[in-house]
């Protein structure tokens, strides 16, 4: 048992609450504190709230005292990112459209983490309904990355995978429509899971892409976030894309390694303007698991390179349907209008969003509207069919699939805000994952040359979060990059 709760595993610490070795109010308070230092600096949080946290623990320490059973995440802090409704704690999804409401309910995945006995230290930044991949497009300002506090976290997801690499909390929950839980993991060095659509209920997550969106789950290790992906996932009947198919990880099977295990590798996705460091690493990674047992297999995904064009007509035309529901009457806050309902719409609607919200609003409608339909969104649709085909196939050759997670290190703050299509390239890599609905995860894989943390993503079989995430355990045993903590964490890792 460490010293300092804030450099064991989540596994580990719920072990120790459960057996009295530690309170889970010790452990709670060790993670406030270190968010009391580093959270304003880093922007993590929209909403912290430590009373509630020691509240929480001190029930489950009660709960431990009078002999009953623990859940699997007794003690444990997980923060939420903020496109997920939490009852009477504020939910802005990051936008000023929603300022200062509280939900008067739970999302499905914050009920299953309250029944797991996990503590809750508040809610995450993100871009505005997590429409972004740098977390800039915050209405309350930026996340910052804790290995550079001049480079961007990642997004949309950016305030939740910094928390957890800064040692804010050893668990967070994310949404990735298109990466926002990967691409953030990446450039912030820790692990990020996609699962597959559907196995997670969407019941309280504030909708971008219906048929897109997914909750994520972000931690430091393999068997962590397999720890909190088994607390959320399953079915949910107020969720009717949500699957039965969907089971837990066993811990004991992500220890089996590699041997027999079929890794593809589709090199034809990895164009001209990838960075020549995450290329090589891509390299060392396939050659790492092959040396571990896996057998590495080359594959095609000939249609993933329209990845973006597809995704960038269907989000948008998603996103145009359910954001027509802030305008004012509703939630959130009223702005002004001169006596009539429509100015008072676009008073509200004008003030309230964001650019890339009015931005991504304009694409889908347009997108939607008459003459135009056919042309874009039901191409894309079809499009979208073909990709999906290419992962069936490729995963017909294998059991999962390498490629990176992102085409750079973390770039700097401003860097790209002024060019959204050097934004959107930042999902090259994961776009394709989720416009085949398939379970993907991020893990640390090296470090580049100036110190920033690089990622890497294996890719698999609907409903089979179990072997990518034993994959990434059996990476985790040869190389240390996600056991190391940013200087901002003040301390050294496990």
């Amino acid at each position: 048992m460490s010293a300092d709760p804030r450099f064991e595993t989540a596994e580990s610490l719920a072990g120790t609450v459960a057996s009295g070795a530690r309170s889970a109010l010790e452990v709670t308070d060790a993670f406030l504190a270190q968010a009391e230092r580093s959270a304003e600096r880093l922007g993590t949080y929209l909403h912290r709230t430590p009373e509630l946290a020691r509240e929480m623990a001190r029930r489950v320490d009660a709960k431990r005292a009078r002999g009953e059973r623990l859940g699997p995440l007794a003690g444990i802090p997980v923060a939420v990112k903020d496109v997920l409704v939490t009852r009477g704690i504020p939910t802005t999804c990051g936008s000023r459209i929603l300022e200062g409401w509280k939900p008067p309910y739970d999302a499905h995945v914050v009920e299953r983490i309250r029944e797991a006995d996990a503590v809750i230290p508040g809610k995450t930044n993100c871009d505005e309904f997590a429409m972004g991949s740098s977390n800039e497009n915050s209405g309350y300002g930026p996340a910052r990355n804790p290995w550079d506090l001049e480079r961007v976290p990642g997004g949309s997801s950016g305030g939740s995978a910094a928390t957890v690499a800064a040692r804010e909390a050893p668990l967070a929950l994310g949404t990735d429509t298109g990466g926002s839980v990967r691409q953030p993991a990446a450039l912030c060095g820790v692990v990020g899971l996609k699962p597959t659509y559907g196995a997670v209920s969407r019941y309280g997550l504030v909708a971008f892409a219906s048929s897109l969106d997914q909750v994520g789950v972000l931690a430091t290790c393999a068997r962590d976030t397999a720890l909190l992906y088994n607390a959320i996932c399953g079915r949910d009947e107020r969720d009717m894309t949500s699957r039965a198919e969907a089971a837990p990880v066993s811990l004991d099977a992500l220890e089996r390694g590699l041997v027999d295990l079929r890794i593809g590798v589709p090199r034809d996705l990895l164009a001209e303007g990838l960075d020549p460091e995450i290329r090589a690493l891509l390299e060392r990674t396939a050659a790492e698991f092959e040396r571990a047992g896996a057998r590495i297999v080359d594959v095609d995904l000939p249609h993933a390179k329209y990845s973006i064009a597809t995704y960038y007509l269907i989000a948008p035309a998603e996103a145009s349907s359910n954001l027509a529901r802030f305008d004012g009457v509703r939630f959130g806050p009223r702005f002004g209008g001169d006596g009539d309902l429509r100015s008072m719409y676009e008073t509200t609607r004008g003030t309230g969003f964001g650019r890339e919200v009015k931005r991504r609003i304009l694409l889908g409608t347009y997108a939607l509207s008459a003459g135009y339909y056919d042309a874009y969104y039901l191409r894309a649709q079809k499009v979208r069919t073909l990709i999906r085909s290419d992962f069936a196939r490729a995963l017909e050759r294998s059991d999962a699939l390498l490629l990176p997670t992102t085409p750079s290190p973390a770039f700097r703050l401003g860097e790209k805000i002024e060019d959204p299509l050097a934004m959107y390239l930042s999902d090259i890599f994961t776009l394709p994952a989720s416009l085949a609905g398939v379970p993907a995860v991020s893990f640390p894989a090296g470090f580049a040359s100036g110190g920033l943390p690089l990622g890497m993503q294996l890719v698999g079989r609907p409903f089979e979060e179990e072997t990518i995430l034993r994959a990434v355990r059996a990476h985790e045993h040869g190389c240390d990059a996600g056991r190391r903590a940013p200087a901002i964490a003040g301390g050294a890792a496990r």
